[in-house]
């Protein structure tokens, strides 16, 4: 068995692991229902959706589905989990329309940009693979569940805490996330859609403050999300405050940050503007340019 194969099965079952003992926890003091916790049938949900795409995903070799699968899989979750609690309190619906608006918004976006290049070459060497492709679709089940998390835990808790100033703490930490994200979103795109800019790389706007403005901000707004579910936690619930520092460490050190550093040092290493900009502009956490 090739090397690539055994390390995609090996990633397949630790994401299944993760995901086994945070949809565990959380599930500790949620409602349930016909003696199944709600929270751990989100879990499952994410993962089931990503698997049923990934069948014809694979037959076609196309990765178009894959991000815009994503954002369905958030909608559905959320959404359905407001449902089937059936419990309309001021923090489960605040947590839904905003993960509605963020689902919404970044999926369009990020099915309209690979219709138009017509790939993604993240998917370039595993697509073929099956082992390696079912690894991607699975990860992107984590990756909802995970992120999903601490807002599940909160809509599924079996007390109802006031909202509070906690709560609309949160609720600006997650619109200045928002909002940095798509004005950086909008910013590059227009830049792209320039021909003047063709084979140049982005360095005005947020992007003069971050090298990776859009990160920051999705960081940002999932720590808002956090923040609004916290005091409707627990117990073992507290665990899925994983959800920000997962999204954290999945940007900044796996899938995120690493790969598009790597590619813009091929593309620009030589140039010294790109190497001027690097070394002025941090990685993440924004600071005004510095002259």
């Amino acid at each position: 068995m090739k090397k690539q194969v055994v390390e995609a099965i090996i990633a397949i079952l630790v994401a299944l692991l993760v995901a086994a003992a945070v949809a565990w926890a959380g599930s500790q003091g949620g409602v349930s229902m016909a003696g199944m916790p709600l929270f751990a049938v989100a879990a499952v949900v994410a993962f089931v959706i990503q698997w049923l795409v990934f069948v014809p995903s694979y037959r076609l070799q196309t990765e178009h589905w894959y991000d815009l699968t994503g954002s369905l899989t958030y909608l559905s979750i959320v959404i359905g989990t407001l449902l089937l609690v059936g419990r309309f309190d001021l923090r489960s619906l605040v947590i839904v329309a905003l993960v509605t608006i963020w689902a919404a918004r970044l999926g369009s976006f990020l099915y309209r940009r690979v219709q138009k290049a017509g790939s993604d070459s993240r998917f370039d060497e595993i697509k073929p693979s099956f082992a390696g492709f079912l690894m991607a679709w699975t990860l992107q089940g984590l990756w909802v569940f995970l992120t999903l998390a601490a807002a599940l835990a909160a809509m599924t808790a079996s007390s109802i805490p006031a909202f509070g100033v906690l709560g609309l703490i949160g609720v600006l930490v997650w619109l200045i996330g928002f909002l940095i994200e798509a004005v950086a979103d909008a910013q590059k795109q227009a830049f792209r859609r320039n021909p003047a800019n063709a084979g140049r790389f982005i360095h005005s706007g947020l992007w003069a403050w971050s090298r990776h403005p859009n990160y920051f901000g999705e960081i940002m707004l999932w720590t808002g999300i956090a923040l609004i579910a916290l005091p409707a936690l627990s117990g073992w619930q507290l665990v899925t405050l994983i959800s920000p520092l997962f999204v954290y460490v999945l940007i900044v050190y796996i899938s995120g940050i690493p790969m598009l550093e790597s590619r813009a040092d091929e593309r620009w290493g030589d140039d010294p503007v790109y190497l001027d900009y690097k070394a002025r502009t941090p990685v993440l956490f924004p600071r005004p340019p510095q002259a």
